[in-house]
């Protein structure tokens, strides 16, 4: 567990949990989830005599899932957001092992994308955090914030500046890191989206690997309702700070809070814009190829029927010859077998250009 100060323009690391919270800033104590069992007590402690009120047990038991879906809860005293970011190469490494698809695979980002949940218990002077196992997002603040100051007098002023000023604050930086993670996201899924309709369009593609399509659609269908919980857990928690503002903020800093908070919805916003018209274009190629594959046999089958309507009539005119009647035209003519040949002839190339003008033997699509 980790205990980090900000305060008056400043921050530091603390060895220990101070007796009040600081009257100008905040406290903000992060651990991860494997710890949360062990630090519990000294956590609650923390939560009791910084917060002014303990976590309640459903609370500890949302934090300690490692499944749990996002969601906004609160008390009279705290709030509770749980927020499910995307999963790091490592991790999703971890997760899958030998059997993780890779990136070359056709639509094999769609099978990689995994989460995993954070929890952040926001106080007046306190945030809680709970991470999984070697999370990025308290490691890139801890780089961003305090790499070259573990004592307040060694930030600039440019660097105070950036600081967070109150606890929600610091959450919606975190909450807007991860949100950017799906905008990024997006980019490498439309690329591999785009090849995947183009080679499933190609008149050359005889194989579809229908497989990793169901994959990457309930992977769209996973993200699809991600966001939506996402964007619902933001906007209750954006709601209930408009409607109950803290009451140390003045209007400067609420206006800025709830700025920050649209933000954040505002991009949860676009990721599930993108996500639907990627299912929409997915759902839309597959329409498209199947509809390809039918004209392409209509092609086919025309072709056939054209050919078999001009080989007809010559199998007409042998199947006359070809009757056992000692008396029949042209039988015993020495050149009866020529003019025949030359009748038929005659009968094919007239079918063939006929059929040729009404566009029955015509190439409609690319081969």
């Amino acid at each position: 567990m980790r205990i980090v100060e900000f305060g008056a323009g400043t921050l530091r690391f603390l060895e220990a949990l101070p007796a009040h919270a600081p009257e100008t800033g905040f406290l903000w104590i992060f651990l991860e989830r494997e710890q949360l069992e062990t630090d519990l007590p000294q956590l609650q402690r923390a939560a009791q005599s910084l917060g002014g009120s303990p976590l309640l047990d459903l609370h500890v038991k949302d934090l300690a899932n490692p499944a749990h879906p996002s969601r906004y809860d609160y008390t009279s005293i705290y709030d509770l957001v749980v927020f499910r970011r995307l999963a790091t190469e490592s991790e999703v490494q971890q997760e899958l092992g030998a059997a993780a698809p890779s990136r070359l695979a056709p639509l094999g980002t769609f099978a990689r994308v995994r989460t995993r949940a954070v929890g952040f218990v926001v106080f007046d002077r306190l945030l809680i955090t709970v991470h999984p196992g070697g999370c990025f997002a308290a490691r890139t603040f801890i780089e961003r914030y305090l790499a070259d100051a573990l004592q307040a007098e060694g930030l600039s002023a440019s660097a105070r500046s950036r600081l967070p000023a109150s606890a929600p604050d610091l959450m919606l930086r975190m909450l807007n890191m991860m949100v950017d993670s799906y905008l990024d996201l997006r980019k490498a899924l439309s690329a591999e989206l785009d090849r995947w309709q183009q080679e499933l369009l190609s008149p050359r593609n005889r194989s579809t690997d229908w497989a990793a399509l169901m994959t990457a659609r309930n992977a769209l269908h996973a993200l699809d309702e991600l966001c939506e919980e996402q964007k619902d857990a933001l906007q209750e928690w954006l709601d209930a700070q408009t409607e109950q503002p803290a009451p140390w903020l003045n209007q400067a800093e609420l206006d800025g809070l709830l700025a920050r908070a649209r933000d954040v919805v505002e991009h949860v916003e676009r990721v599930v814009h993108h996500v639907r018209r990627m299912e929409h274009g997915a759902e839309m190629a597959v329409q498209i190829h199947f509809s390809a594959l039918g004209n392409r046999t209509n092609e086919i089958m025309r072709t056939l029927t054209a050919l078999t309507a001009i080989f007809l009539p010559l199998n007409l005119i042998a199947g006359i010859f070809g009757m056992n009647f000692e008396f029949l035209p042209l039988i015993h003519a020495h050149d009866g077998f020529w003019w025949t040949l030359g009748a038929m002839s005659l009968i094919a190339v007239v079918l063939v250009v006929v059929f040729r003008r009404k566009r029955y033997l015509a190439r409609t699509g690319a081969r």
